[in-house]
């Protein structure tokens, strides 16, 4: 019987299961989600709206959403605002597990079953990270992991929407190299993955010693030079530049390891994306540095963040493919 319309599903590889359509936009909606959340978690910081409610799960004690009165300020309706963007979160993730748990073509696959848990897990060790960030009035360290976990989240999402996009047959490398370049392709997912958590924590290090507290009245910071850790920063971006050029170039001379051709060209983009990613995030973070850090800028960069995340694991793993 053919299928409806509604219920096509989307196509991976001849012969091998695929994710319906409802299946694959949840798990677009999580990843984007995970990234949004980053950039309404840094509005929050970056407005001072951190203690905006001063308990949780409760905003205020005896009140779960924060109430009009002459008295009150921006700061609750900013800070209820994240946590709200949590609960739908969390609803899109409950529905992504439900529909790969009971739609044909994921739920006899293991690996899609067990991934699409994690946004959901995530979630819910956010939300108490979240709470314990309130309670220790916005330590740094708090603070940080919190942003570590929601990368994390986006690695992750990236990961399952990939996955659901290919087949759970064994990885086949997408080029064909020989000598270095075949060694630097092999050591690329590992090498990217490293290079990439050291831009991230560092960034985050550099956000935790910088002025933007979360609270004007607590000014927790890193007891470390906010300049010297931003350029140790920047150094890691520019090896990251480095190690995106050559592969870039390796990328463009190797030949393809099969006849899917399809393969190669998705993967050459990918990296190019990742290119025009990164240079727009480096360029933001020089621009807000110089600049005295401008809460727009550094919206704009944590946004980038985000996406710079989801650019890696995207185009690290075009570098095999799954039939």
């Amino acid at each position: 019987m053919p299928i409806p319309p509604t219920r096509a599903r989307v196509v991976t590889a001849p012969g091998q299961p695929s994710a319906t359509r409802l299946v694959m936009g949840l798990a677009w909606a999580n990843l984007a989600l995970q990234i949004l959340i980053i950039v309404t978690g840094g509005v929050v910081r970056l407005t001072g709206s951190g203690l905006g409610c001063s308990t949780w799960p409760q905003c205020e004690p005896g009140q779960f959403t924060p109430v009009f009165h002459e008295a009150v300020s921006y700061h609750p309706f900013v800070e209820f605002g994240n946590r709200t963007m949590t609960g739908v979160l969390g609803v899109v993730a409950v529905a992504l597990v439900l529909a790969v748990w009971r739609s044909p073509g994921t739920r006899e696959r293991r690996a899609a079953r067990l991934l699409c848990l994690a946004p959901l897990v995530g979630i819910g060790v956010q939300g108490v990270i979240g709470g314990i960030t309130v309670l220790v009035d916005l330590h740094p360290a708090v603070v940080g992991f919190h942003f570590l976990i929601s990368a994390a989240l986006v690695w992750v999402s990236t990961l399952l929407v990939v996955r659901l996009r290919e087949g759970d047959g064994h990885p086949e490398p997408t080029f064909h190299a020989t000598g270095w370049p075949a060694l630097w392709l092999r050591w690329a997912r590992a090498g990217f993955t490293v290079l990439t958590t050291v831009i991230v924590v560092l960034g985050v290090v550099t956000t935790g010693a910088g002025p933007h507290s979360g609270d004007a009245e607590v000014g927790y910071r890193f007891a470390v030079d906010p300049a010297l850790v931003a350029r140790a920063h920047a150094l890691s971006v520019w090896v990251f530049v480095g190690a995106l050029l050559l592969t870039l170039w390796v990328v463009a001379r190797a030949v393809p390891a099969g006849s899917d051709l399809t393969a190669v060209r998705h993967s050459r983009r990918t990296w190019g994306v990742l290119l025009v990613v990164t240079l727009a995030q480096g360029l933001i973070g020089y621009a807000q540095y110089f600049t005295g850090l401008p809460v727009p800028l550094v919206v704009l960069h944590m946004f980038g963040s985000g996406l710079l995340i989801a650019a890696v694991t995207a185009a690290v793993l075009s570098l095999r493919t799954r039939n």
